[in-house]
């Protein structure tokens, strides 16, 4: 899956890169992204994990080169990467519009110059002791671009798109290929229930999975095997569900989010375990119909 999506997420990754700069350079930098991040703050958030990727993704794999952040890296869960968000934009300075979109363009092209002849199968240490595939690193980042993106849009009043084909990356090269390599401890929260839940998920932008939650740990599971709950998604949708930017009421509401199956009622206690930091965005205030591109 990585290798057919490797020249797709790369070409994504560039063309992203180049509308995030844009916005950004164009943008007040005073004005509320989030109810607690500026322009200013959400673009250099934004550039300082380009930054780590440079160090994470490099071919000798070099250490993160901040001693505190190295230090919180291996450790930290979904629950706590809000901290490691501080942490990062305190030690990270930088709030000029045009010099953060100039610096995220030079990283981003660096971490595709030094990835240009990798496996992008080859899985990296990433947060919480975590392993992801390097294509699903360049994923993540994409989905920070079109997330954030989407963030400082809202809040300076100028469109912006979510493809859902670029959105389908996050779920089937980071999540997904997260799941098959190794969870760490990122999704470490709640005392797990001994309760299995299977969950199977199918877009049109996505190859069909089935995600298996038990005793706390989730893992990808066997194909034809029973189902609890089917979930029939949009990749945009989905996403700003997964980050608090939308409600699952209104992504339901709207068609883009649709449960089925025999047990629909486990979803819940499933999303519990598998979930996404929220930034603390309001979800009342939320949209969906400007996601689509």
């Amino acid at each position: 899956m990585e290798s057919e999506q490797w020249p797709v997420v790369r070409d994504v990754l560039s063309d992203v890169t180049g509308r995030f700069a844009d916005l950004v350079a164009g943008s007040d930098p005073n004005a509320l992204a989030t109810p607690d991040w500026t322009v200013a703050d959400t673009a250099a958030h934004v550039v300082a994990i380009a930054s780590i990727y440079t160090t994470l993704l490099a071919p000798d794999g070099a250490e993160v080169a901040d001693p505190a952040l190295a230090e919180r890296i291996p450790t930290v869960t979904v629950d706590t990467v809000a901290d490691l968000n501080d942490l990062a934009l305190r030690q990270f300075t930088e709030r000029d519009p045009a010099t953060l979109a100039a610096m995220l363009r030079s990283m981003v092209a660096s971490i595709l110059d030094m990835t240009a002849a990798t496996d992008p199968e080859r899985a990296v240490p990433w947060l919480g002791s975590s392993r992801v595939p390097i294509a699903g690193v360049l994923a993540h980042l994409v989905n920070e671009l079109l997330i954030h993106g989407w963030d400082i849009a809202r809040g300076v009043g100028t469109p912006w798109s979510i493809p859902p084909r670029e959105a389908a990356l996050f779920f089937e090269l980071f999540i997904v290929g997260m799941m098959r390599n190794d969870v760490g401890g990122v999704l470490d929260g709640e005392p797990p229930s001994d309760r299995r839940v299977a969950v199977a998920f199918r877009s049109r932008h996505t190859t069909p999975v089935t995600i298996v939650l038990h005793r706390g740990r989730v893992s990808v599971g066997e194909p034809g095997a029973p189902v609890d709950v089917r979930l029939t998604f949009d990749p945009a949708v989905l996403n700003l569900v997964l980050f608090g930017r939308v409600s699952h009421a209104r992504a339901a509401l709207t068609g883009k989010l649709r449960v089925s199956g025999r047990r629909p009622w486990l979803l819940p206690a499933f999303l519990r375990t598998v979930r996404l930091p929220t930034n603390s965005v309001p979800l009342s205030s939320n949209r969906t119909d400007d996601v689509a591109g």
